[in-house]
């Protein structure tokens, strides 16, 4: 019978009068939302300039479209420039910055919304410490942005790849810092901007969620 109601709760089905008393269903099922309800954690991957920016604001117009629940979009350098303004590019101080975004992805996803944030992550430590948190009150996807450094560095329109080979710009990922690549595994995705457009990568992100019956099909 409690599978049963698990069932229920988590479909939105009916749950007949004779099972309890009606405030106790109401209370169930406030705990209890069904997966389209529940909030959940995207968290994009990748170089600068990998496209994960893109694909996140994609999204984000994508999903506020179907509605149903509120869409918080972190962006990596958004994110540091108000809630990190202190940290600078260090392991360390990398790995305190993806752990503050998990701890606001996990927050926000407990409140019941739909969180995609686009920080580089370059280590794994990092990206399972904010995926440890977040999965305590929620659903949470890593999607790699497998876009390669020499695609990332060609299309760099801003020349910030450039400052970074000349020495201006320091513990730069992919040039003087590392990027620990996702193993087997550990993205629930992988994508690649030099290969596929923005829209196939959001697509592809939908049709994870879908699957995993957190989105209605839209």
């Amino acid at each position: 019978m409690l599978t049963e109601l698990r069932r229920r709760l988590r479909t939105g089905g009916d749950i007949p009068e004779w099972f309890s008393y009606p405030e106790v269903v109401k209370v169930l099922r406030e705990s209890h939302p069904p997966r389209n309800k529940q909030g959940f954690t995207v968290m994009l991957t990748g170089y600068t300039n990998s496209g994960k920016d893109a694909i996140a604001r994609a999204l984000n117009v994508t999903l506020n479209q179907q509605g149903g629940r509120s869409i918080s979009l972190l962006l990596g350098e958004n994110f540091r420039s108000n809630l990190s303004t202190e940290l600078g590019f260090s392991r360390e101080d990398r790995n305190m910055n993806v752990s503050r975004i998990g701890f606001v992805a996990s927050e926000m996803t407990k409140a019941g919304a739909a969180v995609i944030a686009a920080p580089i992550a370059p280590f794994k430590e990092s990206r399972q410490q904010a995926k440890e948190l977040v999965q305590k009150n929620g659903s949470f996807y890593l999607v790699h942005v497998a876009t390669p450094l020499e695609y990332c560095e060609k299309t760099d329109r801003r020349g910030i790849y450039a400052k970074a080979r000349a020495g201006e710009i320091k513990n730069f990922t992919g040039v003087d810092d590392p990027y620990e690549t996702p193993e087997k595994g550990e993205a629930a995705l992988t994508v690649d901007m030099s290969k596929e457009s923005v829209r196939t990568a959001v697509h592809q992100i939908v049709l994870l969620l879908e699957s995993e019956g957190l989105l209605d099909q839209l």
